[in-house]
């Protein structure tokens, strides 16, 4: 506690809050640009003191983007009050699956999807008809 007497004491729901920011680039190149959080990504967070720990999973073993996550959970945490340490992990890329993220991100990742594939058929539908004509 400050000697203002306000409680710095940094939770997981402050933690989860800035995770938020952290968008997954996956997401970002189909244009639904889900965060972390709402992608079912962040598996665990641990406060313990002046220690944050962030275990994230991947959405595949081959995932590219550990450093990324890595830096950017780095990056928004280690401002936090009271924060000296921030440790990241992640899984072996085998845990996640669509049912883990919210259902709001799971609506909007399909909408963006729909979209993709309504274009397609219109792209594919012109393109015949160019070649019938």
């Amino acid at each position: 506690m400050s000697s203002a007497g306000t409680d710095e004491t940094v939770g997981a729901d402050r933690v989860r809050e800035r995770l938020r920011e952290i968008v997954d680039p996956c997401s970002a190149a189909t244009g639904s640009n889900l965060d972390i959080v709402e992608m079912g990504l962040v598996k665990s967070i641990d406060v313990d003191g002046d220690r944050v720990r962030v275990e994230m999973r991947l959405t595949t073993p081959m995932c590219h983007m550990v450093p990324y996550f890595n830096k950017e959970v780095e990056e928004r945490l280690r401002d936090l009050p009271g924060i000296e340490s921030v440790e990241f992990e992640t899984d072996g890329g085998f845990e996640w699956s669509e049912e883990l993220m919210t259902d709001e991100a799971q609506r909007r990742r399909q909408a963006v999807l729909d979209e993709h594939e309504s274009r397609y058929r219109r792209e594919c539908d012109g393109a015949e008809s160019a070649s019938d004509a």
